[in-house]
């Protein structure tokens, strides 16, 4: 499928460069920004239902595998800093076939999740304006957040900045005000709270070991996006540095909004009424005297969703055009605009996501639980095969090699298959569940659709593109 010679105005041939315009706060800000989705501000309320006041060691237990994961993907991205990341680590340490599956199971599961965002988007618009159907704010969203990628990336960083600081201050303002409900009694007439909500109901494990396990596929779709640091690799400024900077404070950042908040929240509410009266986060403003709290955090939910739509056609976009540069896509999405944009690859992407409009006229009722579970069954994927390729890589190095190394995965090699066997325990729980039983379904046909179509149309790479994926400095 090669590209033609007249290509239109302002567009680079096949291999043309991406530019390094993402500083070191946008891409620590884009990480955290993917992880803090809309699920933390409507309380997680699913996910302590079923663990309780313990779901915050759910949360611990799934970033521990999360900071595994993100170290094996950042010893390999500081080492081959490229555009399509892991997809390109999968080709190069476990096969062409490992490479190809990876990154489009990668473009699919953000295409998922991007549904998921604009029918958040939809709904929380609905709030403020009951009678416009849903579609209509679905279709703005992905107008306006696919315009932001198309003009140039720093375009991109900017917005996913201050998109991910609103989500940001607003969780610290909760936390803090928090602290003073518990501790000095704000907003109860000085009568400190305290933290005893947290064993008063039933325990701090009210539903055993089982609630936690039964938690933790809910968490780890949470967690779907913070290896979006990885795909920034090929537009950094300075990969050696911010990589590594980004990937130690997002994990510990992502763990003390999540578990702080949550520990907020517990500790005000008895857990078993959390989700029964609205979003805690609203609660907990307005028990401080913040009157318009229902507005402000309705605005701070859109604008997380609307963050994670963008930094989704973000990663769809980069994904294909490392596939097609590698011959495993039509080659025209190999090329970008004259600022360093793929274009064409965003465009198909954008298209494809009419479909999630398409779903929130048709189903909308249904669209939230199908897309997410599906989501968590394609970033699991995309995480073994990183600790795979991780695996596979330091194998291959020699002992020189493996001692010049400028960042290194903890533990080698206990971590990794540590992570590995925690998240095939995940997908067994998915299995456990009818709501989530979908992914099942869904992913693995996908992936076979896949090896199919890479048999039948013989997507092999087109040998050594390392030079075509560096990027401009």
């Amino acid at each position: 499928m090669p590209v033609g010679n007249h290509l239109p105005h302002g567009e680079t041939a096949q291999g043309g460069p991406l530019k390094r315009e993402l500083g070191e706060r946008h891409i620590r800000l884009m990480a955290l920004g993917a992880c803090i989705g809309v699920g933390l501000f409507l309380g997680s309320a699913k996910a302590i239902e079923m663990a309780g006041p313990a779901i915050m060691l759910s949360y611990i237990i799934g970033g521990l595998a999360i900071l595994v994961i993100m170290r094996a993907l950042g010893e390999m991205a500081v080492h081959n800093p490229v555009a399509g990341s892991f997809s390109r680590y999968a080709q190069d340490y476990l096969g062409p076939l490992a490479g190809f599956l990876t990154g489009w199971n990668y473009w699919f599961l953000w295409l998922v999740t991007c549904v998921a965002e604009i029918t958040a988007v939809a709904v929380y618009m609905g709030i403020w304006f009951p009678d416009v159907p849903r579609w209509i704010w679905a279709l703005a969203a992905l107008i306006s957040m696919g315009s932001i990628n198309l003009i140039a990336v720093k375009a991109f960083g900017e917005f996913e900045f201050w998109f991910a600081l609103i989500k940001i201050v607003t969780i610290i303002a909760m936390v803090i005000g928090g602290v003073g409900i518990i501790a000095f009694g704000f907003g109860n007439d000085g009568v400190a709270l305290g933290i005893s909500n947290l064993w008063a109901h039933g325990g701090f494990m009210p539903n055993g070991m089982q609630g936690v396990l039964m938690s933790l596929q809910m968490v780890m779709f949470a967690y779907l996006g913070v290896e979006m640091i990885g795909l920034t690799a090929g537009e950094a400024k300075n990969p050696q540095k911010t990589i590594p900077n980004a990937i130690g404070s997002v994990f510990w950042r992502i763990l003390l909004f999540y578990v702080g908040a949550l520990f907020v929240i517990l500790s005000i509410y008895p857990w078993n009424e959390i989700g029964t009266q609205g979003s805690p986060f609203v609660m907990t403003f307005e028990r401080l005297g913040i009157k318009t709290a229902a507005g402000i955090i309705n605005f701070v939910v859109i604008t997380a969703a609307l963050s994670s739509c963008n930094g989704g056609i973000f990663s769809t976009g980069r994904m294909l055009y490392s596939l097609a540069q590698n011959g495993q896509a039509p080659a025209g999405f190999a090329t970008t605009s004259a600022n360093g944009v793929p274009r064409r690859a965003l465009l198909l992407s954008i298209a494809a996501l009419l479909l999630g409009v398409l779903l929130n006229y048709l189903v909308p009722e249904k669209v939230f639980v199908w897309v997410t579970s599906i989501a968590t069954f394609g970033a699991i994927w995309t995480w073994v095969m990183i600790l795979l390729a991780q695996l596979r890589f330091r194998k291959g190095l020699s002992a020189s090699e493996r001692a010049a190394l400028k960042y290194r995965m903890w533990l080698y090699p206990v971590s990794s298959y540590l992570a590995l066997a925690f998240l095939v325990l995940v997908v067994g729980l998915m299995a456990y569940f009818p709501d989530t039983r979908v992914a099942l379904y869904v992913g693995p046909a996908f992936l076979v659709l896949l090896t199919v179509l890479f048999y039948t149309f013989k997507l092999q790479p087109t040998g050594d593109v390392q030079g075509s994926m560096d990027t401009a400095s």
